[in-house]
């Protein structure tokens, strides 16, 4: 499967890394780390060159019971970045917003894909935005919002209620023009869900397949992995992720994973693949 983005397209056909750069000083895996333009600038393209194929910045933290950012305060954080990427970065940026006037100034700056936490829920002018920029959109389902969806979430039939929200976020981008290769969809592991509910959505990833548009999938160093392992610290989550992404991998139903730790998630992918004897591994 293609996915198109502004003028490129990225072949969804073996599972693309998408590597994790947040600009935050409050975010619950590394913030502060890379809060620094310099340090930031440093980071996407070390991230390239162990096999990111998409790097995903994020101006605001998007954890659970965080405080909005002012975009003018996401826009400081991100101009200074992108310009500086700018014709040294070969691989497309994704721009972690909910925002339509972030994205826009983003994608003037020469960014890819928007990567909307909210799909389309917190901004109305979003999805014209990407439209008018042809620009990759990221739906993902979430539960309330940040600050409150971790607040006792709740459901039926989680998996079912995933599909039907992201497939009423798809129609939604399409009626405002966005074009559906364009569009790529993510279940929002950890964002208004409880453990359960989030190893259920990564065992039955393939039911995503209905919405016909890559799947994205974001678990790494999520707090269900810490209380799983016994209340293991953020970074020591790794191995953990290596096998929540593992699993879907093998299945063939992750076309996109989002991880913080590029190298070694790019190593697992590589195994999870050759094992699934989907391609012809020579050894």
């Amino acid at each position: 499967m293609l996915w198109r983005c502004r003028d490129r397209e990225i072949d969804c056909s073996f599972p693309r890394i998408m590597g994790i750069l947040n600009v935050t000083p409050d975010s619950f895996s590394d913030g502060g780390e890379f809060l620094e333009p310099e340090r930031a600038v440093e980071r996407a393209l070390r991230m390239e060159d162990e096999g990111a194929d998409i790097i995903d910045i994020g101006a605001e933290s998007t954890r659970p019971g965080a405080d909005p950012v002012p975009i003018e305060e996401q826009l400081v954080r991100l101009e200074r970045i992108l310009k500086s990427l700018a014709g040294r970065l070969c691989v497309p940026v994704s721009i972690d917003t909910a925002s339509s006037r972030v994205a826009r100034v983003c994608l003037e700056l020469g960014a890819c894909i928007i990567n909307d936490i909210s799909a389309l829920r917190f901004d109305p002018d979003l999805a014209g935005v990407a439209a008018e920029f042809n620009a990759g959109l990221i739906l993902m389902h979430m539960q309330g919002t940040p600050r409150t969806m971790q607040i006792a979430p709740k459901y039926t039939d989680v998996m079912a209620e995933v599909v039907e929200f992201l497939s009423q976020a798809k129609k939604t981008a399409l009626k405002a023009g966005v074009k559906e290769e364009c569009l790529a969809v993510d279940p929002g592991i950890g964002f208004g869900k409880i453990g359960e509910d989030n190893l259920r959505l990564i065992r039955e990833l393939a039911c995503l397949r209905s919405l016909d548009r890559p799947v994205v999938l974001g678990t790494s160093r999520k707090s269900f992995i810490g209380k799983l392992l016994g209340g293991v610290g953020v970074k020591d989550r790794e191995f953990g992720t290596a096998a929540s992404i593992c699993v879907p991998v093998f299945a063939g139903s992750a076309d996109v994973v989002r991880v913080h730790d590029v190298k070694h998630m790019r190593e697992t992918i590589l195994m999870a693949r050759a094992l699934s004897g989907r391609e012809e591994v020579k050894v």
